[in-house]
């Protein structure tokens, strides 16, 4: 499952995204979630995304720039994995103003904790 808490500060609006999938992995839905928040918000808007995944964070952030270089290839030579959610997510991302900030998960910040029982609930489904 994948889970998105979206807040709007202009307004104080909150809506929750979520959903599942029966055949998948962590990080893909960790991607999604991510991919879903940024369709969410209108292109071009500024974007506080918190995450608790290094994967999410840092493959953004930091790998992707090289994995375009490389043909979306790993420095290992090895393909990407997950790519088409990594090509959706860097269009996503350039088309936003979106700063990315990595919180500790099952610490007991709210909106992260929210976001795990939302798609822990989802995958509850399809179990």
């Amino acid at each position: 499952g994948w889970a998105v808490v979206a807040c709007n500060v202009a307004n104080g609006e909150v809506t929750e995204l979520c959903d599942g999938n029966p055949s998948t992995t962590n990080n893909r839905m960790e991607l999604l979630a991510a991919i879903m928040a940024l369709r969410f918000a209108p292109e071009g808007t500024k974007v506080a995304l918190y995450t608790d995944s290094q994967y999410l964070k840092n493959g953004i952030t930091k790998w992707v720039a090289g994995w375009k270089r490389r043909g979306w290839k790993k420095a290992d030579g090895q393909p990407v994995l997950n790519q088409a959610y990594w090509v959706e997510l860097d269009k996503l991302y350039a088309a936003h103003d979106v700063t990315f900030h990595w919180v500790k998960g099952h610490v007991g910040v709210e909106l992260n904790e929210r976001c795990d029982q939302l798609a822990k609930a989802q995958a509850v489904k399809y179990k």
